[in-house]
């Protein structure tokens, strides 16, 4: 009966010896001895082998591992043990057991969960897929130990199952008394546990076939395997594939339930740890010195998608992040930066959301449609195994420290959007359901993707009416940017260009019939240590003529995705510090924005300036500072912070009423010729006249001193004539506006308006026109007051005006709506 028993320790003893000198390999290269060693220094009991380097040293047993899993590793692990014990005898005695870890190339056994079959029972597999479920982590006994008080005696009891590698596995009975019948009591405190866990991956969505479901496998992990991956990674599994059997009333049926025992988990996803080595520092730093480094950053930032520059710059300042700030009273400020793009169809919002996922270190992205309020933040949940509620995480906890990426926003349900308000501002998720209390971290920033409330941008309605969305939602995003399609040939003829370079562009490593993969690392044939590529990442793309295209010289530098990875990752470290310069700027300028805030209505902003406004200019500042990897944050960040900030709450704004101005004069007239006929009609049509001989603004001219009283609303008011510019004109070309006066024009530029005096109905109706003519002259739309009074008393004026007299025409005129001063600056309305 002892022979079959003597014959396996026989061929594990041989196997051993074999695996023994494997690991011995100081007389080789001596590569298993380093790392044999790194293991022993860092407390760890796990070895990884390389199955290629087995395969040329031992072609027998590498052969055997792949098929009969079980006694092979069994006999490899003893051997581990034996060799540690030379090294390092009472590290060898501390650790119960040691395992090994296997990479390489595993040929028909590199499977997919639809692969797995019963001829691999068995057998060494690598497996690749998606963690769908994660169990808790829970401790499985591994020896007991019983103290009988009768007999004074202390009884040991080890336990395998079938998830072991012991060939027989014990019973499942734990003793609560000895032979004799005598009780026994648990000494907790000298049994051994081990930590276990139960995680399901699923098949790949691009691996599946069309129009089937994807299939998963469960896997065990033990030991220090155990929450190494969570819901959501992709992942590549080395183990052993067993079936268990399923008994039921003492009889085990025909079925049985499959399982892979892990021992090597590798993650396929960029949430793999980035590697930095001394020369990719060198690099950043010496890149960092160049004037225009956020330029290039933002050029390089999704390089397929053609213009969209002032984007590209929000969402690289989205990527470095602001500095989050704790206060001594447990206040905390966030650095998350929070960006909406809403806009027409087919203007790559979607792209830019896909770029950001690809190129962040952690990112989750879901879809407005596709998700609830509990699924962006936490949801409860029962247990299968143990029937207990617990708390189930949601995208925006999952991407804690990273960016949540949510397409097609504006198909949200208002309760479901309403969830994540907390989580925009304060960072955190506070669960009080079920009977439980919990509070979790979701600091993330949101990049939000959404189409106009009509489907298509409406140019006839204010932005506000456009966007549809809650002004405490629109407060919480820093940038909101309204992306609209608009009809340029020259525009339109250069984005056709570069779609057609980008069809055309095939890859070097393409072949024929082949299925790409989707933006992943899945489609390995075989495990790899990612610490062991190559460390000098290449800094410049090579130029390609057909995917850069003729208009981009081979001096315009490209940085790669790779090298963009690092530098984001290097200039995230630091916090820099607000400096005097920087925070005069900026508070002078927020300041500047709530007095526009109360001068405009609607038409002349996206987004509510509101306190928030203020952090968001600290933030974008502070990202703008960690681009130039710089310590302190100066007066050249706090000016490109505003510089998006008005391009976010003006750029689209100034040029939207270009589409709609001929069609709102067209819809008006009749109004306004109703109200002409009623208050003096004479003198708009008069005005109107003037307007088509002269091509100038109708903003220009004013209206005898009863007009205002009828005058159209001031939405109306603030039009512009289409006439007065092409089309194709700039905002950086247009003549210096209100908005444009808000921003540049410092406070003390002119002296405050003198007190005003009496002024007659007469004189009034001489200075509007003098005013006029002035503002038509310098083709602006502020002018100061000395300026102003140049004009009235010019040297052939027979009655000039005095300063009371000018400056009490000017407060009767904005009393009329007409114009706006302050600071001795004079605004046209």
């Amino acid at each position: 009966m002892d022979a079959p028993f003597n014959d396996l320790d026989q061929r594990l003893l041989d196997y051993q010896r074999e695996y023994l000198d494997f690991i011995d390999d100081e007389e080789d290269e001596g590569i298993y001895q380093r790392r044999v060693k790194n293991m022993i220094e860092d407390k760890r009991c796990r070895l990884v082998v390389n199955i290629n380097d087995l395969r040329r040293k031992n072609p027998a047993r590498a052969a055997a591992v792949l098929t009969n899993t079980f006694e092979e590793q069994l006999a490899f692990q003893k051997a581990l043990k034996e060799y540690v014990s030379t090294i390092d005898p009472v590290y060898a005695s501390e650790v119960e057991d040691f395992y090994i870890a296997f990479e390489g190339s595993f040929g028909n056994k590199h499977v997919t969960p639809r692969t797995l079959s019963a001829r691999l029972l068995g057998c060494l597999v690598c497996v690749e897929g998606i963690v769908t479920r994660s169990s808790l982590v829970r401790p499985k006994v591994v020896r007991s130990v019983h103290y009988c008080p009768a007999t004074t005696k202390t009884i040991e009891r080890r336990y395998t199952d079938l998830t072991s590698y012991d060939p027989f596995p014990s019973g499942a009975s734990y003793p609560t008394k000895d032979e004799d019948g005598n009780l026994l009591e648990t000494e907790y405190g000298m049994s051994v546990y081990k930590d276990h866990q139960t995680i399901t991956i699923q098949e790949m969505p691009e691996k599946s076939p069309a129009g089937q479901l994807p299939r998963s496998v469960d896997i065990i992990c033990d030991g220090d395997l155990v929450d190494l991956c969570k819901p959501g990674d992709r992942v590549q599994i080395v183990g052993n594939f067993r079936c268990l059997p399923n008994k039921q009333g003492g009889f085990t049926s025909g079925a049985f339930r499959t399982i892979v025992i892990a021992n090597h988990i590798a993650h396929l996803s960029k949430e793999a740890q980035t590697f930095i080595v001394r020369e990719d520092v060198l690099h950043c730093r010496k890149l960092a010195k160049r004037k225009n480094i956020f330029d290039l950053l933002a050029h390089s930032l999704a390089p397929s998608i053609h213009g969209h520059e002032y984007i590209k710059k929000a969402i690289l300042c989205l990527l470095l992040g602001g500095v989050e700030k704790i206060l001594p009273n447990g206040t905390r400020l966030r650095g998350d930066i929070n960006i909406l793009l809403i806009g027409d169809p087919s203007v790559a919002k979607s792209q830019l959301l896909r770029y950001v996922l690809n190129t962040a270190p952690r990112a989750v992205t879901t879809t407005g449609r596709g998700s609830s309020g509990v699924g962006l933040t936490a949801a409860v949940t029962t247990d299968n195994e143990t029937g207990e509620r617990r708390l189930e995480a949601g995208a925006m906890v999952l991407a804690d420290r990273g960016v949540v990426c949510i397409d097609e926003f504006d198909k949200m349900s208002d309760i479901d959007r309403t969830a994540i308000h907390e989580v925009m501002e304060q960072g955190r998720v506070t669960i009080s359901k079920a009977g439980i209390h919990a509070r979790l971290n979701a600091r993330c920033s949101v990049l939000a993707a959404a189409n106009p409330v009509y489907g298509k941008y409406d140019s006839f309605r204010t932005p506000m009416e456009n966007i549809g969305l809650q002004d405490s939602l629109l407060s919480r995003f820093d940038l909101l940017f309204v992306m609209l399609d608009k009809i340029d040939v020259d525009h339109d003829s250069m984005i056709a260009d570069h779609v057609v370079r980008m069809h055309r562009y095939r890859s070097p490593n393409e072949q024929d019939g082949e299925v790409l993969p989707m933006a992943t690392d899945a489609d390995m044939l075989s495990t790899y240590d990612i610490s062991a590529e190559e460390e000098n990442t290449a800094i410049y793309e090579k130029y390609d003529a057909v995917l850069h295209g003729t208009t981009r010289s081979k001096t315009d530098k490209i940085f790669t995705a790779s090298f963009m990875k690092k530098y984001i990752y290097i200039a995230k470290i630091l916090k820099p510090v607000l400096t005097q310069e920087a925070s005069e700027k900026i508070a002078e300028k927020y300041s500047r924005l709530r007095c526009l805030e109360s001068v405009s209505g609607n038409e002349a902003r996206t987004q509510p300036v509101t306190v928030r406004t203020l952090e968001t200019l600290i933030r974008l500042s502070t990202a703008h500072a960690k681009c130039r990897l710089s310590k302190t944050i100066d007066a050249v960040d706090a000016d490109v912070a505003i510089e998006l900030i008005q391009f976010a709450l003006f750029k689209e704004v100034l040029e939207k009423p270009k589409k709609s101005r001929r069609a709102d004069d067209g819809d008006d007239s009749p109004a306004e010729d109703d109200d002409d006929d009623e208050d003096g009609g004479s003198s708009r049509r008069g005005k109107r006249t003037r307007s088509d001989k002269s091509k100038e603004r109708s903003e220009y001219d004013f209206s005898d001193e009863d007009e205002p009283a009828t005058a159209t609303p001031r939405s109306k008011r603030q039009r512009r004539d289409p006439e007065s510019q092409p089309e194709t004109t700039t905002t950086s070309q247009e003549p210096a506006d209100v908005r444009e006066a808000v921003f540049d024009q410092p406070a003390t530029e002119a002296p405050k308006l003198p007190e005003p005096t009496a002024i007659s109905n007469d004189r009034l109706k001489k200075f509007k026109g003098v005013l006029a003519d002035t503002f038509r002259q310098e083709r602006a739309h502020t002018l100061p007051f000395t300026r102003i009074m140049q004009a009235l008393n010019h040297p052939n004026e027979p009655q000039p005006f005095a300063p009371g007299e000018a400056a009490a025409a000017i407060v009767r005129m904005t009393d009329d709506n007409l114009v706006y001063h302050t600071d001795g600056i004079v605004y046209l309305l």
